[in-house]
């Protein structure tokens, strides 16, 4: 039976040492981190998101606030809110929740690239995703580090190995690549148009799958031995999973990430820690 890769545990014991790090800071400078967020409209699963954020800064050490607005902002309005947080000292990290409704989700890019980059808690300016490009993971997206964080604690051996990834985001895909070919992996990227999927997951060594499809992963599509890493979210039955087939492939895999408390902890987790990278890079600590 495949040994599951326990993302909730893990982050529990990041945390913990992140709020000692914090708390020796904090003696120090007599100044606390504080993370900022910022939710448009009334999506049920982004406000879910942010509130985990938020309890999970508490829990840390870390100040947080929230900025609701209507789902009916213009572009310039959002703009504008955006900026009054970079000109706040007292704020340390931005994070704008996404997905953005409909009426301005096409100037994500631009809403992403308003945020300084020394408060880019998310790693989605472009600044952060060039540093990334030079193996800097300081301020890179919360969710590869997560996975590599996972992999390295579970002394998994990555250099070498083939890694197939399907997905090509900026929050999972992309970024994933370079923490990969910075430890020496052969990265594969799968997406919609890739033409015979099924070898490219045949051939992994390591999987990672962010499709948003329950099921997607079954035994029949894996060798033996693989190791996946199930960022999917999906609602099936009123309850969370992935997209892997989990009891489907359990016996075949060798380590397997569960959903819940997989992916998804790690990433929070991480978020914590950019927000605490930006605070002292701002206020100018080791």
């Amino acid at each position: 039976m495949g040994k599951i890769l326990d993302g909730r545990k893990l982050a529990n014991q990041l945390n913990l040492k992140l709020k000692n790090e914090i708390l020796g800071v904090i003696k120090r400078t007599k100044i606390k981190p504080k993370l900022a967020t910022i939710l448009v409209g009334e999506d049920p699963a982004s406000k879910i998101y942010v509130n985990i954020k938020h309890k999970t800064c508490t829990q840390v050490g870390i100040d947080s606030s929230q900025v609701n607005l209507s789902g009916d902002i213009n572009k310039t309005e959002l703009f504008n809110e955006i900026e009054k947080l970079n000109q706040d000292a007292t704020i340390h990290g931005i994070l704008l929740q996404l997905p953005l409704p409909l009426k301005i989700r096409d100037f994500t890019p631009q809403f992403l690239e308003k945020i300084s980059p020394i408060k880019d808690v998310d790693g989605f300016h472009p600044i952060n995703r060039g540093k990334l490009f030079d193996y800097n993971e300081e301020l890179a997206p919360c969710t590869p580090k997560g996975i590599i964080a996972l992999l390295e604690h579970y002394n998994v051996e990555i250099k070498g190995k083939d890694v197939t990834i399907i997905n090509r985001s900026n929050l999972v895909g992309k970024p994933l690549i370079f923490m990969l070919l910075k430890r020496n992996a052969t990265p594969t990227i799968c997406h919609t148009s890739t033409k015979d999927l099924d070898r490219c997951i045949k051939q992994a060594d390591i999987l990672v799958v962010a499709v948003s499809r329950p099921n997607f992963i079954t035994k029949e599509k894996i060798k033996e031995g693989v190791i996946i890493i199930d960022v999917g979210t999906n609602r099936v039955e009123g309850k969370l999973c992935g997209d892997v087939d989990f009891e489907d492939v359990l016996e075949k895999v060798s380590m397997i990430t569960p959903v819940p408390g997989g992916v998804g902890p790690m990433t929070v987790s991480y978020l914590l820690r950019n927000t605490f990278n930006a605070f002292k890079k701002q206020i100018n600590i080791n």
